[in-house]
Parts: C-alpha cells; sequence; structure tokens
C-alpha cells in the first residue's frame, strides 16, 4: 500500500461570493492579517481546479495558527450555490477557538453571522466544558466558535 507523511496543514480553503465581505469577517472581526490579495491567470487556475475559464481573485489571511484561502470566481458565470447542512455529505466548517464567546457572539452579529442552532456547552469529549456555536454567513461559510474552559 503507498503512503505519504503528512509534514502539515498548509491552508483551508473557502470559495466565497464576496470576497470584499469575507475579507472583512476574517481580518476585521477575526483578527486575521491579510498576507494577500490578487487576481490569478485563468489558464493556471483551470489547470489546477480543471474549471475552464476560471477568472478569480484570491486572498490569503494568516491567524494565530492557521492560514485561510478565499477565492471568488467572476467566471464562469454558471455557478451553483451549495450550502450544506452539517448533517450532509461533504459539509465542512472551520473551528476557531476563542477567549470570550460573548465577544464571537458580537462580531457574529456586527458581520451578519447567523446562529445556526444554540451557544452549547460540550458535556464529553476532548472539547468537555468548552461553550460552542455554529454560525453560517452570506458566502455560505461556516465557523464553529469554541470558547475557552472556564
Amino acid at each position: 500500500m503507498a503512503s505519504v507523511r503528512v509534514t502539515g496543514t498548509n491552508h483551508t480553503s473557502f470559495t466565497v461570493r464576496s470576497l470584499d465581505r469575507a475579507i472583512a469577517l476574517f481580518r476585521d472581526g477575526l483578527g486575521f492579517e491579510l498576507l494577500s490579495r490578487a487576481p490569478r491567470d485563468p489558464e493556471a487556475i483551470a489547470a489546477i481546479t480543471g474549471v475552464p475559464a476560471a477568472d478569480v481573485t484570491i486572498a490569503f489571511l494568516q491567524g494565530p495558527s492557521h492560514r485561510v484561502e478565499l477565492i471568488e470566481y467572476h467566471a464562469p458565470t454558471d455557478r451553483g450555490s451549495n450550502a450544506p447542512r452539517p448533517c450532509d455529505a461533504g459539509f465542512a466548517h472551520l473551528a476557531l477557538d476563542v477567549a470570550d464567546m460573548d465577544a464571537a457572539l458580537a462580531v457574529a452579529a456586527e458581520h451578519g453571522l447567523d446562529l445556526l442552532g444554540d451557544v452549547y456547552v460540550i458535556d464529553q469529549g476532548p472539547n468537555a466544558g468548552r461553550r460552542v456555536a455554529y454560525f453560517r454567513d452570506d458566502n455560505g461559510l461556516t465557523l464553529e466558535f469554541l470558547e475557552a474552559k472556564a
């Protein structure tokens, strides 16, 4: 059986409807540093993704321990929208440790994130005792905030 040694995690990528709104959330709301924002060569993107005529602008932001890539496609124009539920195969979310859930709730409200359920105290597993909440923004991104144990 073939195997490869993974040496680290480079980034998590999200395709968004509005790069400006997504950058504002990560930079202004969550304190990530904007590393770069630029259009990419459509031929290169098509070669990498298999999407013909892919016209994109890509931003990279650095958080405390992880990098996020945000991609806005300008073409092709025949794109769909997918907002899977947490129970649907292929669902993904970014879980972020936060120092203060109440502050995170305020940031979420300020940036138009919808609370998907309730703020809940986890009662088992490695995160037992932590408050947790799931949010989704209008770009379709789902974020999970986990508050440090009291």
